[in-house]
Protein backbone atom coordinates (compact mmCIF):
# COMPACT_ATOMS: atom_id res chain seq x y z
CA UNK A 1 0.00 0.00 0.00
CA UNK A 2 3.04 2.37 0.65
CA UNK A 3 4.34 1.97 -2.49
CA UNK A 4 0.85 2.57 -3.92
CA UNK A 5 0.33 6.15 -2.28
CA UNK A 6 3.98 7.12 -2.53
CA UNK A 7 3.29 6.40 -6.73
CA UNK A 8 -0.10 8.34 -6.71
CA UNK A 9 1.78 11.45 -4.33
CA UNK A 10 4.61 11.67 -7.13
CA UNK A 11 2.33 11.41 -10.19
CA UNK A 12 -0.24 14.09 -9.52
CA UNK A 13 2.85 15.98 -8.14
CA UNK A 14 4.41 15.20 -11.60
CA UNK A 15 1.33 16.54 -13.34
CA UNK A 16 0.29 19.02 -11.51
CA UNK A 17 4.22 20.36 -12.17
CA UNK A 18 3.52 20.04 -16.36
CA UNK A 19 0.31 21.60 -15.99
CA UNK A 20 1.62 24.83 -14.23
CA UNK A 21 4.73 25.13 -16.56
CA UNK A 22 2.32 24.56 -19.30
CA UNK A 23 0.10 26.72 -18.85
CA UNK A 24 2.23 29.43 -17.32
CA UNK A 25 3.86 29.53 -20.68
CA UNK A 26 0.78 29.42 -22.76
CA UNK A 27 -0.59 32.65 -21.06
CA UNK A 28 2.43 34.02 -22.27
CA UNK A 29 0.83 34.75 -25.38
CA UNK A 30 -1.93 36.62 -24.25
CA UNK A 31 -0.13 38.55 -21.38
CA UNK A 32 1.97 40.02 -24.11
CA UNK A 33 -0.54 40.91 -26.52
CA UNK A 34 -4.03 40.39 -24.82
CA UNK A 35 -5.41 42.29 -27.67
CA UNK A 36 -4.48 40.09 -30.45
CA UNK A 37 -6.82 37.17 -29.66
CA UNK A 38 -10.26 38.86 -29.71
CA UNK A 39 -12.37 40.67 -27.57
CA UNK A 40 -12.75 38.97 -24.43
CA UNK A 41 -9.15 38.77 -24.42
CA UNK A 42 -8.77 42.76 -24.84
CA UNK A 43 -10.31 43.12 -21.54
CA UNK A 44 -7.36 42.27 -19.50
CA UNK A 45 -4.97 45.35 -21.46
CA UNK A 46 -5.38 47.26 -18.60
CA UNK A 47 -3.87 44.60 -16.35
CA UNK A 48 -1.46 43.67 -18.82
CA UNK A 49 1.50 43.87 -15.87
CA UNK A 50 -1.15 41.78 -13.64
CA UNK A 51 -0.65 38.68 -16.35
CA UNK A 52 3.09 38.71 -16.82
CA UNK A 53 3.39 38.51 -12.96
CA UNK A 54 0.85 35.64 -13.20
CA UNK A 55 3.02 33.52 -16.14
CA UNK A 56 6.08 34.37 -14.04
CA UNK A 57 4.96 33.09 -11.13
CA UNK A 58 2.64 29.93 -12.07
CA UNK A 59 5.77 29.07 -13.69
CA UNK A 60 7.75 29.70 -11.30
CA UNK A 61 5.62 27.35 -9.40
CA UNK A 62 5.78 25.05 -11.88
CA UNK A 63 9.43 24.42 -11.86
CA UNK A 64 9.21 24.33 -7.88
CA UNK A 65 7.12 20.64 -8.34
CA UNK A 66 9.39 19.43 -10.70
CA UNK A 67 12.28 20.24 -7.88
CA UNK A 68 9.70 18.71 -5.16
CA UNK A 69 9.39 15.57 -7.17
CA UNK A 70 13.09 15.11 -7.44
CA UNK A 71 13.57 15.38 -3.29
CA UNK A 72 10.65 12.93 -3.02
CA UNK A 73 12.21 10.34 -4.99
CA UNK A 74 15.68 10.92 -3.58
CA UNK A 75 13.65 10.90 0.26
CA UNK A 76 15.04 13.94 1.36
CA UNK A 77 13.77 14.63 4.77
CA UNK A 78 12.12 18.02 3.57
CA UNK A 79 10.26 16.81 0.71
CA UNK A 80 6.97 16.59 1.54
CA UNK A 81 7.12 20.23 3.05
CA UNK A 82 9.14 21.60 -0.06
CA UNK A 83 6.20 19.81 -2.03
CA UNK A 84 3.18 21.49 0.31
CA UNK A 85 5.01 25.26 -0.19
CA UNK A 86 5.00 24.67 -3.90
CA UNK A 87 1.19 23.34 -3.96
CA UNK A 88 -0.10 26.10 -1.75
CA UNK A 89 1.91 28.76 -3.29
CA UNK A 90 0.62 27.28 -6.69
CA UNK A 91 -3.23 27.40 -5.66
CA UNK A 92 -3.06 30.79 -4.06
CA UNK A 93 -1.54 32.40 -7.33
CA UNK A 94 -4.12 29.83 -9.55
CA UNK A 95 -7.01 31.37 -7.48
CA UNK A 96 -5.94 34.81 -7.55
CA UNK A 97 -5.80 34.26 -11.16
CA UNK A 98 -9.06 32.80 -11.96
CA UNK A 99 -10.83 35.64 -9.68
CA UNK A 100 -9.00 38.17 -11.93
CA UNK A 101 -10.04 36.53 -15.10
CA UNK A 102 -13.51 35.78 -14.13
CA UNK A 103 -14.34 39.49 -12.98
CA UNK A 104 -12.48 41.41 -16.32
CA UNK A 105 -13.55 39.18 -19.18
CA UNK A 106 -16.44 36.65 -17.14
CA UNK A 107 -14.25 33.19 -17.42
CA UNK A 108 -11.40 32.22 -16.48
CA UNK A 109 -10.96 28.88 -18.28
CA UNK A 110 -8.30 27.65 -19.13
CA UNK A 111 -6.77 28.35 -15.97
CA UNK A 112 -9.42 26.65 -13.86
CA UNK A 113 -7.83 22.94 -15.24
CA UNK A 114 -4.58 24.09 -14.20
CA UNK A 115 -5.80 25.22 -10.68
CA UNK A 116 -8.28 22.62 -9.77
CA UNK A 117 -5.52 19.84 -10.73
CA UNK A 118 -3.01 21.95 -8.28
CA UNK A 119 -5.61 21.56 -5.36
CA UNK A 120 -6.37 17.77 -5.86
CA UNK A 121 -2.93 16.99 -5.57
CA UNK A 122 -2.58 19.29 -2.08
CA UNK A 123 -5.51 17.51 -1.31
CA UNK A 124 -3.80 14.23 -1.82
CA UNK A 125 -0.61 15.44 -0.48
CA UNK A 126 -2.74 16.45 2.91
CA UNK A 127 -4.37 13.16 3.19
CA UNK A 128 -0.88 10.84 2.71
CA UNK A 129 0.00 12.97 5.99
CA UNK A 130 -2.48 11.36 8.25
CA UNK A 131 -0.46 9.84 10.77
CA UNK A 132 -1.74 6.24 9.95
CA UNK A 133 -1.19 6.87 5.98
CA UNK A 134 2.36 8.19 6.93
CA UNK A 135 3.34 5.71 9.03
CA UNK A 136 3.48 3.74 5.48
CA UNK A 137 3.99 6.50 2.89
CA UNK A 138 6.87 8.52 4.24
CA UNK A 139 9.28 9.33 1.71
CA UNK A 140 12.09 9.92 3.05
CA UNK A 141 11.80 6.14 4.59
CA UNK A 142 11.01 4.54 1.43
CA UNK A 143 13.73 2.49 -0.83
CA UNK A 144 15.34 3.74 -3.12
CA UNK A 145 14.33 2.00 -5.79
CA UNK A 146 10.88 2.07 -4.94
CA UNK A 147 10.99 5.77 -5.18
CA UNK A 148 12.43 5.35 -8.73
CA UNK A 149 10.14 3.22 -9.96
CA UNK A 150 7.25 5.80 -8.72
CA UNK A 151 9.14 8.20 -10.45
CA UNK A 152 9.58 6.95 -13.41
CA UNK A 153 6.07 5.87 -14.13
CA UNK A 154 4.98 9.36 -13.08
CA UNK A 155 7.65 10.60 -15.34
CA UNK A 156 6.17 8.26 -18.27
CA UNK A 157 2.39 9.50 -17.83
CA UNK A 158 3.43 12.98 -17.80
CA UNK A 159 5.93 12.64 -21.02
CA UNK A 160 2.38 10.90 -22.58
CA UNK A 161 0.25 13.98 -21.63
CA UNK A 162 2.72 16.08 -23.08
CA UNK A 163 2.88 14.44 -26.45
CA UNK A 164 -0.77 14.78 -26.29
CA UNK A 165 -1.77 17.78 -24.64
CA UNK A 166 -2.73 20.13 -27.75
CA UNK A 167 -5.68 17.11 -28.57
CA UNK A 168 -6.25 17.55 -24.32
CA UNK A 169 -6.52 21.01 -24.38
CA UNK A 170 -8.02 21.87 -27.68
CA UNK A 171 -11.85 22.45 -26.49
CA UNK A 172 -10.23 25.67 -24.41
CA UNK A 173 -7.72 26.85 -26.59
CA UNK A 174 -9.21 27.03 -30.09
CA UNK A 175 -9.83 30.82 -30.94
CA UNK A 176 -11.42 31.70 -34.72
CA UNK A 177 -10.57 27.99 -35.48
CA UNK A 178 -6.84 28.20 -33.97
CA UNK A 179 -5.71 25.36 -31.47
CA UNK A 180 -3.34 27.32 -29.10
CA UNK A 181 -2.89 24.46 -27.61
CA UNK A 182 -0.42 23.02 -30.38
CA UNK A 183 1.42 26.33 -30.30
CA UNK A 184 4.33 24.73 -28.66
CA UNK A 185 4.52 21.77 -30.41
CA UNK A 186 7.91 21.25 -31.21
CA UNK A 187 8.62 21.48 -27.32
CA UNK A 188 6.27 19.79 -26.21
CA UNK A 189 7.18 16.88 -27.92
CA UNK A 190 10.63 17.06 -27.49
CA UNK A 191 9.69 17.39 -23.30
CA UNK A 192 7.25 14.31 -23.75
CA UNK A 193 9.72 12.77 -25.44
CA UNK A 194 12.31 13.15 -23.06
CA UNK A 195 10.15 12.41 -19.78
CA UNK A 196 9.05 9.16 -21.43
CA UNK A 197 12.94 8.67 -22.16
CA UNK A 198 13.79 9.62 -18.20
CA UNK A 199 11.45 7.30 -17.11
CA UNK A 200 12.12 4.42 -18.43
CA UNK A 201 15.57 5.07 -17.23
CA UNK A 202 14.59 5.42 -13.93
CA UNK A 203 12.70 2.57 -13.73
CA UNK A 204 15.84 0.31 -15.40
CA UNK A 205 17.96 1.87 -13.15
CA UNK A 206 15.66 0.90 -10.36
CA UNK A 207 15.17 -2.99 -11.29
CA UNK A 208 19.17 -3.55 -11.93
CA UNK A 209 19.60 -1.69 -8.34
CA UNK A 210 17.16 -4.48 -6.84
CA UNK A 211 18.45 -7.30 -8.61
CA UNK A 212 22.09 -6.32 -7.47
CA UNK A 213 21.03 -5.90 -3.63
CA UNK A 214 19.43 -9.07 -4.17
CA UNK A 215 23.01 -10.89 -5.39
CA UNK A 216 24.91 -9.35 -2.93
CA UNK A 217 22.66 -10.43 -0.18
CA UNK A 218 23.15 -14.26 -1.51
CA UNK A 219 26.45 -13.69 -1.50
CA UNK A 220 26.70 -12.33 2.19
CA UNK A 221 24.55 -15.14 3.63
CA UNK A 222 26.28 -18.06 4.93
CA UNK A 223 24.82 -21.29 3.21
CA UNK A 224 24.44 -24.43 5.71
CA UNK A 225 26.37 -27.67 4.81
Amino acid sequence: MGKFLRFIGILFLSISALFNIAGGAGTTCVALNPKGYGPKFAAIADFQWLYILFVLATVAFGVMMVRAVVLLIKGRQNAYRYSMIALIAGVVVGVIHMVVSRSLRGSSMPVDGVVYTTVLTLIIFLLLRIPAVWEKVDFSKAKKEDSETAGGAAAIVAGVLSLTIQYLMAPTHTINGINYGDAFHLTMTGIGLGLILLGGGLIFNARLRGKLFIRTLAKETPTNT
